[in-house]
């Protein structure tokens, strides 16, 4: 496991978090759930069902992304190989879309 500076691992989860916001724009246009990155925490807030709510953020003495979403937790950490913070291969972005996705077809 590669351990990043803390520097380093601010620039990387800080890229990360505006990346997975840019990807997640047009299926939140589509979807009609906000998007909200400020002070480094990245929140999707959706209409339906109510009051239901993601939140991804760094963990920097873990040098982790957490995301919490549907009453669970993941824990991304940094994967030299594919240059980005991945669970179990998972990019950040797609795992977001997968939770998007299965929140969306549960509330249908």
């Amino acid at each position: 496991m590669v351990t990043l500076s803390e520097q380093e691992f601010r620039l990387k989860s800080d890229e990360a978090l505006e990346d997975a916001r840019r990807s997640l724009m047009a299926l939140a246009d589509e979807e009609d759930f906000e998007i909200d990155l400020q002070n480094g925490v990245l929140n999707l807030t959706f209409e339906a069902p109510r009051g239901s709510r993601f939140v991804v953020s760094p963990n920097a003495p873990m040098r982790q992304i957490w995301v919490a979403a549907m009453a669970k937790g993941y824990r991304l950490s940094w994967a030299p190989e594919l240059g980005a913070f991945a669970l179990n291969g998972e990019l950040l972005p797609q795992l977001l879309r997968r939770l998007v996705q299965t929140l969306l077809d549960g509330s249908g």
